[in-house]
């Protein structure tokens, strides 16, 4: 089995731009969704409605949370989420304690309170987006209610995407339920400016889903990939044994050198387009390579297609005449 080895400066790198990733998502929470008492979605709302209630810095609820969610996750899935995802948990939860006190008012006054909070919500939630976004793509994660997702869909057809959304609604609006306070003061917040501030939330988790997808892979989320290396089968391997992707291997000839030769084509998220890349090149440097996006994929692994069976079924049933022909 290949195993990639990494230099001692791709380890740097990749936990640079991890801390780098969480910076700008601490940043966007610090300047300008903090100040205005904004509500997002996953962990980190649910910190952030602790926060206006109780004053709790939300540092610890985000570590103590994710803690719990993490080993929740290590004992049904596997050591699959990485010293990344806990040194990310780590140092937000650090900073998450750090860098607000240490934004002067004046700033935040300028920056968020005086712009609205619709200005806020956006650049906020792009903020949060990309940090989780360069975290995602150094083989990291900021944990939160993305573990619930995979622990859930591993046992149940439900798509993690639509869970994590689903999850973030319902923790916005659940923030009616308690009582809210201004950041500093002891003034309660009224009814109607939760309401507001719960609609702004939906907003803010729009745009930060779409600012981690534009991040990441743009507005396509798969790849084809063709291979063309006389290592075609340590690479198959490689690809089948440690990513779990399907590999397919086409037999072809070269017009010019009228030469036999095998190309690997390969389905990937472009999440892992990069892990891929990196195992070709540790196996074969020379390797020749086609990338192309790819507008849909499904099936095994990738989405699934709804609507096939079930209006078949559908159709059957609301033809009883069919049935009595088959009999």
């Amino acid at each position: 089995m290949v195993e990639l080895k990494n230099s001692g400066w791709t380890v740097i790198k990749e936990y640079l731009l991890t801390t780098l990733g969480m910076l700008c998502y601490v940043l966007g929470w610090s300047v300008f969704l903090l100040p205005n008492n904004l509500i997002a979605g996953g962990v980190s709302g649910i910190c952030a409605i602790i926060y206006y209630a109780l004053g709790l810095q939300m540092g610890y609820t985000y570590f103590v949370i994710n803690i719990i969610l993490l080993l929740i996750g290590f004992k049904v899935m596997g050591r699959g989420f990485g010293g990344k995802t806990v040194y990310a948990i780590i140092i937000t939860s650090v900073m998450l304690n750090l860098i607000p006190p240490l934004i002067p008012e004046s700033i935040s006054q300028a920056l968020a309170v005086s712009n609205g909070k619709m200005l806020c919500t956006i650049i906020g939630g792009v903020m949060t987006g990309v940090g989780i976004g360069i975290t995602i793509s150094q083989g990291g994660s900021s944990g939160g209610t993305d573990i619930i997702a995979l622990v859930v869909s591993k046992y149940r057809n439900i798509s993690p995407g639509k869970l994590i959304l689903l999850m973030d609604v319902v923790i916005i609006l659940s923030s009616m339920l308690f009582p809210s306070y201004y950041v500093g003061t002891d003034t309660v917040i009224p009814f109607s400016e939760k309401l507001a501030t719960s609609i702004y939330g939906l907003i803010l988790i729009t745009v930060n889903g779409y600012s981690i997808d534009l991040f990441l892979s743009g507005t396509k989320q798969s790849v084809q990939v063709f291979i063309f290396s006389k290592k075609y089968a340590e690479i198959a391997d490689a690809v089948t044994g440690n990513m779990g992707r399907g590999v397919t291997r086409i037999q072809a000839e070269g017009w010019y050198t009228k030469s036999e030769s095998d190309i690997l084509m390969i389905l990937a998220r472009k999440t892992d387009l990069n892990l891929l890349l990196r195992y070709v090149k540790t196996i074969d440097p020379h390797a020749f390579l086609s990338v192309s996006n790819v507008m849909g994929v499904y099936g095994l692994g990738f989405d699934v297609l709804k609507g096939g069976e079930s209006r078949r079924r559908k159709k059957s049933e609301s033809h009883p005449a069919d049935k009595d022909e088959k009999r």
